[in-house]
């Protein structure tokens, strides 16, 4: 980089926005934010790394900004919050150009406009190794309106948001080399944090229980019934998949283990009540998005996959694990 520490930090000063709540932003130790009454703060933090999380010769950088921004967001909108704020720890390597920088920074605070939130702050250095973000996302939320993964019981419907694996199947299009259809790259590349649907399954007081899928579908689902102390049946056929990924599935029906386990969706998946169906299917219209019950929580702990012959199915493939030493971490 041409371009100094504080020339940087100048810069991203310069870009980082406003908001009400803001009481103090870049430029001292901390920053202060202000926290309206009978609110509660919410905070999660995220790392992406180069050569885990994504490769610079695949994506581009305002692709990549976008993305660093939604996949934090998506963690608010899984509790029905509103996001306020980010945090960005920035280790650049050496080898990184102003330009590349500039790319970069460009679709982050696009990204940032796109919901409405501010950087409050955050840090930069050099990395001897790859890029590296570190994210600090924070996000408001109305007492009583906070929905976490407990909340599941016996007989609720499971439900979830747009379609699932097409990032996964993205994924492995780039690893094998073979063409990339433009829907697919997208839900891969610019995935989109379903903000307005969390708050409004929140507000409502429809969802029981809710996060977000970025491990896979069934690795995810097992985190929610852990700690609601409840199990799951998930008939497979009713699982919402893109025309892309139909096709693809067509060809290859192991492909469903993608829709399962593939993970990056950042879709919500939720529970609700029989009694919230239609509601939730009109809420669809008003937003609108994909919403599809999948399948229904059960007593006991066992997540129970059902094929179109009604039998148990067993995905060849588990949902991503960081530290899993079996299988690659190259995205």
């Amino acid at each position: 980089m041409e371009a100094g520490e504080f020339e940087l930090i100048d810069k991203i000063r310069r870009q980082a926005g406003q908001g009400a709540e803001l009481q103090l932003g870049i430029g001292d130790d901390c920053s202060a934010i202000n926290v309206p009454p009978g609110h509660s703060l919410l905070t999660s933090t995220d790392l992406l790394l180069e050569g885990v999380h994504f490769r610079l010769d695949w994506t581009d950088l305002v692709s990549l900004g976008n993305k660093t921004v939604a996949v934090n967001v998506s963690d608010i909108a899984a509790m029905g919050a509103r996001p306020l704020c980010l945090y960005l720890g920035l280790g650049l390597p050496l080898s990184f150009s102003d330009r590349q920088v500039e790319q970069f920074l460009a679709g982050f605070f696009a990204s940032l406009e796109d919901y409405d939130i501010f950087l409050a702050g955050g840090d930069t250095c050099r990395s001897n190794g790859p890029l590296m973000l570190a994210v600090t996302v924070q996000g408001l939320c109305p007492e009583g309106q906070l929905v976490t993964r407990a909340g599941a019981v016996v007989g609720d419907d499971l439900w979830v948001s747009g379609t699932l694996g097409d990032s996964a199947l993205a994924l492995g299009c780039l690893l094998e080399g073979s063409p990339l259809p433009a829907p697919l790259a997208d839900r891969h590349f610019r995935p989109i944090a379903r903000v307005k649907l969390g708050q409004r399954l929140a507000a409502e007081h429809l969802a029981t229980a809710m996060l977000d899928l970025s491990d896979g579908l069934s690795g995810d689902l097992r985190h929610l019934l852990l700690s609601s102390g409840v199990g799951a049946r998930v008939v497979l056929s009713q699982l919402p998949l893109s025309e892309e990924f139909r096709q693809a599935l067509s060809g290859d029906r192991t492909l469903i283990d993608l829709a399962l386990s593939g993970g990056e969706d950042y879709e919500l998946l939720f529970t609700a009540r029989t009694g919230s169906r239609a509601r939730i299917e009109a809420l669809a219209t008003e937003l609108p998005i994909s919403l599809q019950r999948i399948g229904e929580i059960t007593s006991g702990s066992e997540l129970c996959l059902l094929d179109a012959a009604g039998q148990s199915y067993q995905p060849r493939r588990q949902a991503f694990d960081h530290f899993d030493r079996s299988r690659s971490h190259q995205p």
